[in-house]
């Protein structure tokens, strides 16, 4: 089975500012996992979604919280997917895994990163190969997404 791989090219914003737009996004096709490079970054990723806008609260949690099943958005250092989820955020450059449980695969990478931005190059060769379904969207200077290919 394959997956759709998403590429997000952060430029004008952070992870912090883009990652709940594209959650509020995924969130409307059913749970959602994001995957930090550890538990430590995944914790801290998860503290500071709840410190974001009260108007855009985005309901998740992690090891720390439990309840994986009942969240709908799970918050991991690990290869685990408690909510069955069926679409995988990976930030920090976190490694996919095995992709037959998901159907869409979004890699948030930091432009400013340029070991981030090596990785995910043989990353999207490594995706294209598996036969896996490939678009790299950009972001604006405004903040929005342009896709480019």
């Amino acid at each position: 089975m394959t997956a759709e791989i998403r590429f997000y090219h952060l430029v004008s914003r952070s992870l912090d500012s883009a990652l709940p737009e594209i959650l509020g996004k995924a969130m409307t096709r059913g749970p959602v996992i994001v995957r930090a490079p550890d538990t430590a970054q995944a914790e801290s990723l998860a503290e500071r979604l709840w410190a974001g806008d009260e108007l855009s609260f985005l309901p998740h949690g992690t090891k720390k919280d439990g309840r994986g099943a009942m969240q709908p958005v799970w918050i991991t250092g690990d290869n685990d997917n408690p909510n069955g989820a069926r679409i995988l955020i990976l930030t920090g450059g976190a490694d996919a895994g095995d992709l037959a449980d998901y159907d869409l695969c979004c890699e948030m990478l930091d432009g400013a990163d340029d070991m981030q931005v090596a990785a995910a190059r043989e990353k999207w060769k490594a995706y294209k190969e598996a036969g896996h379904a490939v678009a790299y969207w950009k972001q604006t200077d405004s903040g929005g997404w342009e896709k480019k290919a």
